[in-house]
């Protein structure tokens, strides 16, 4: 079937057998086949009658569902108008998080377009990669990142079109929507046409681009929100991750609009603005990193968040100890959990019912998961082994018929994670396929290592990554951030590695510790694991 007049993204699909096998099985999961999402998540809000309900906040501006679906509709027309846009075109949004970002995506939604959302971090390398990979034809791009967005050479790119996201200007974009019509009739997408294609954050190679549908947009919002929040139309969502990161996404525009609430975004979201922001406008719900909420921690008794209900944490795992020093401090508990851009959003998580301190949860509603071994049987109760899952979305890589092959095997998203499950069907993360290290025929997780670290008293911050040594095979070696860095030296290395083995199996300690001032981190918060241990083989 022929979606769009650029059909380039469908041709790239993976063959139908190679789809990861995906189910509904409930009637809240299951939507028209005339489908375009954009209808749901902002023009309903019209049609109802609440266009003069609040949206977007910032610390500047305030957004009504009117305001934000009369601007959507007019970059919808400047994309039809002037720009030589067809529906199935790959169009690129370079901002950081504000209410021009989110019309932006709209727009390109209800044109018919094929969103391409990207981290305000990348560069004119990175960003070339994906013009390249994704043939991208347009580009709506915040004016204050436009260099390296303006300096990218590739024939696919045919126009970048710059707007103020500050909102205190107006730029190229703003000045052709002066004079569109606020109405616009949506492009008629099926439930099945590509809505949005987002890039792995790999952390090496070329990165691999997901691609979703319509409806898996709207069906991620009938899982992990119900399951875990209990949204309302009186909440007000908001965090850190960017929206070019498919957790932000969920958690900052779809989840909100899905539920009729609004979203207050942060351009730079430090744990300083983050607190202000939930005190100030009595924000509800919270999404952000684990390292965020450890630093959050240190500094919410400045604070009045008694109007947040709940707080969530992913990107990578969450270390109980900062679970607990949050608890301690806010009497909130931490939702935990874990979701995949392959997936599009979290698949494992809890809720304050089913939640259980240090695990990573249950599979949410629309999810089934598992734990195997590397012949693809499943693994005895309380053994290690890969997270398989399946359910409401699946991986679809687009032009990778090997990487696919590797995530989907037998119908089940293979996610690269090394978890267990207990006796009462809870899955534990234990590390990353690539963070287990072996060491004199010792299995031993580099997650868990950080977790007995940071339960020391002068650390602040660690990683662990494995290197090479001839006598044991693996060494264990830790990157440490001292929350007195002045410290750092063989004698602290001495009194940490003792302590160590007091508190856990000796076997498991670092031989080797390097003192930071800061870990290396990606845009959502994620260690740059890699780096350290390209520095420790170095």
């Amino acid at each position: 079937m022929k979606h769009y007049e650029d059909n380039f993204a469908h041709d790239h699909l993976p063959h139908p057998l190679l789809h990861a096998e995906c189910f509904t099985g409930h009637s809240d999961f299951e939507f028209p086949e005339d489908l375009n999402c954009a209808a749901y998540l902002l023009d309903r809000h019209i049609a109802e009658g609440n266009g003069d309900k609040v949206a977007i906040r910032t610390f500047d501006m305030e957004w009504t569902y009117n305001d934000l679906y009369e601007k959507a509709n007019q970059i919808a027309h400047v994309l039809k108008d002037d720009l030589g846009f067809v529906s199935g075109n790959r169009v690129l949004i370079r901002s950081a998080n504000n209410p021009m970002y989110v019309a932006c995506w709209f727009g390109i939604l209800k044109a018919g377009g094929i969103v391409v959302a990207t981290m305000p971090l990348l560069r004119e390398k990175e960003l070339t990669v994906m013009v390249e990979s994704a043939e991208i034809s347009h580009a709506f791009c915040d004016y204050r990142l436009a260099d390296d967005m303006l300096a990218i050479q590739s024939p696919f790119l045919k126009e970048v079109v710059t707007f103020d996201g500050s909102g205190e200007g107006t730029s190229k974009l703003e000045a052709l929507m002066a004079d569109k019509p606020i109405t616009f009739d949506n492009y008629p997408t099926k439930s099945d046409s590509l809505a949005i294609i987002g890039f792995t954050s790999g952390t090496t190679g070329k990165p691999k681009m997901t691609a979703h549908y319509h409806k898996d947009i709207l069906l991620i919002c009938e899982a992990f929100p119900k399951y875990s929040l209990q949204p309302t139309p009186d909440d007000i969502f908001t965090g850190s991750p960017p929206l070019g990161f498919t957790f932000g996404l969920g958690g900052l525009v779809l989840f909100p609009f899905y539920f009729g609430a609004s979203t207050f975004l942060l351009e730079k979201p430090s744990p300083d603005l983050l607190l202000q922001a939930i005190q100030d406008y009595k924000i509800t719900i919270c999404f952000t990193a684990p390292t965020a909420w450890r630093v959050i921690t240190t500094k919410v008794k400045d604070y009045d968040i008694s109007s947040l209900r709940k707080c969530v944490s992913a990107g990578e795992t969450l270390p109980e100890k900062i679970w607990d020093d949050w608890h301690e401090a806010t009497g909130l508990k931490i939702i935990d959990g874990i979701g995949a851009t392959e997936i599009l959003h979290i698949f494992i998580s809890s809720n304050e019912s089913t939640m259980r301190k240090g695990a990573t949860g249950v599979p949410i509603r629309g999810y089934e998961a598992k734990i195997i071994d590397n012949r693809g049987n499943e693994v005895p109760v309380g053994e290690p082994g890969r997270l398989a899952v399946r359910g409401i979305t699946g991986c679809k890589y687009l032009a990778s018929e090997e990487k696919q092959k590797e995530y989907v095997k037998n119908g089940w998203n293979i996610t690269g994670d090394i978890f267990r499950k207990d006796e009462d069907g809870y899955f534990w993360f234990v590390a990353r396929g690539d963070d287990m290290i072996i060491s004199s025929g010792y299995n031993i997780s580099a997650i868990e290592v950080e977790n007995v670290l940071l339960m020391h008293n002068d650390i602040a911050e660690c990683a662990v990554v494995g290197i090479p040594d001839e006598e044991r095979g693996m060494l264990v070696c830790a990157y440490v951030v001292l929350k007195e860095k002045e410290n750092a030296g063989d004698a602290m290395t001495k009194a940490i590695q003792d302590w160590f083995k007091e508190v856990a199996a000796p076997y498991k300690y670092p031989r080797k510790i390097h003192y930071l001032d800061v870990l290396p981190k990606t845009e959502t918060g994620k260690i740059q694991r890699f780096k350290l241990k390209n520095t420790a083989q170095a």
